[in-house]
């Protein structure tokens, strides 16, 4: 397991799960089918506390470009490694999109609604305006990035041992858990919270591929990108200077 993989596997496992609620909910005929909003987040949380545990000691499971741009910003993450987390991150996402459209095809064969299959992949507005859609996305990010800075990564001390680090496996891997199941509750109504490039980007590009009819609404593509970058780049630049 290197950095480069454990981001791949990590990001993977996010969207298997995450997507993988989208689908269960909106697709037609599963057993999950219409359940509704609190499954959808609370889902999402886990899927962020099961990639965050497989990934977090080997690479610290940034999962999601947004982070790791943060961090490099704040000057905690090395730039010359930002190329290589962003494309095991792109990566991860298209193969755990394949595996939501792989693990319910029979599903999406049936269903009939474009946009609900779409919601499967990458997420849209309730509202069309990119302005406000723009900054729903660049404070959900900007949540949770800040929040991260401030979280401390857990430590004890044996008696008769050096400091053994938990990590952000298991333990460490719960505070981003609510702090994402709490974003996705209060501020994920308006665009479905994607505050993650490749968690949106890789996917739609996937939908555009899989024989998945329906448009992949390339025009609202660019929102989940640049939002999330720019939610980063505030939650770094308003953390340094009040460090």
């Amino acid at each position: 397991m290197t950095p480069f993989i454990a981001e791949i596997i990590g990001t993977m496992l996010l969207i298997l799960l995450g997507n993988g609620v989208v689908a269960n909910v909106v697709l037609k005929d599963t057993k999950g089918n219409n359940s509704g909003w609190i499954v959808i987040t609370t889902a999402w949380a886990l899927a962020v506390f099961v990639g965050v545990t497989v990934a977090g000691p080997v690479s610290g499971a940034h999962l999601n470009p947004a982070v790791t741009l943060g961090l490099a910003i704040a000057g905690k993450f090395s730039w010359d490694l930002v190329p290589t987390y962003i494309a095991a991150q792109m990566i991860g996402a298209m193969l755990g999109a394949f595996l939501v459209w792989l693990f319910n095809k029979d599903h999406f064969a049936i269903t009939e609604d474009e946009s609900a299959k779409l919601a499967c992949f990458s997420t849209g507005p309730a509202i069309r305006k990119p302005i406000s859609n723009l900054i729903s996305e660049t404070i959900g990010t900007f949540v949770l990035v800040f929040v991260i800075f401030y979280f401390a990564d857990p430590s004890l001390t044996l008696q008769h041992e050096p400091t053994a680090k938990i990590g952000l496996g298991t333990v460490g891997a719960l505070p981003v858990t609510f702090l994402v199941w709490a974003i996705g509750l209060s501020l994920g109504g308006t665009t479905g919270y994607a505050i993650n490039p490749a968690r949106d980007l890789g996917p739609r590009i996937m939908h555009a591929i899989l024989p998945v009819k329906g448009n992949s609404d390339w025009s609202y593509a660019w929102i989940p990108v640049a939002g999330p970058i720019l939610g980063a780049t505030i939650a770094a630049l308003l953390h340094g200077a009040l460090s």
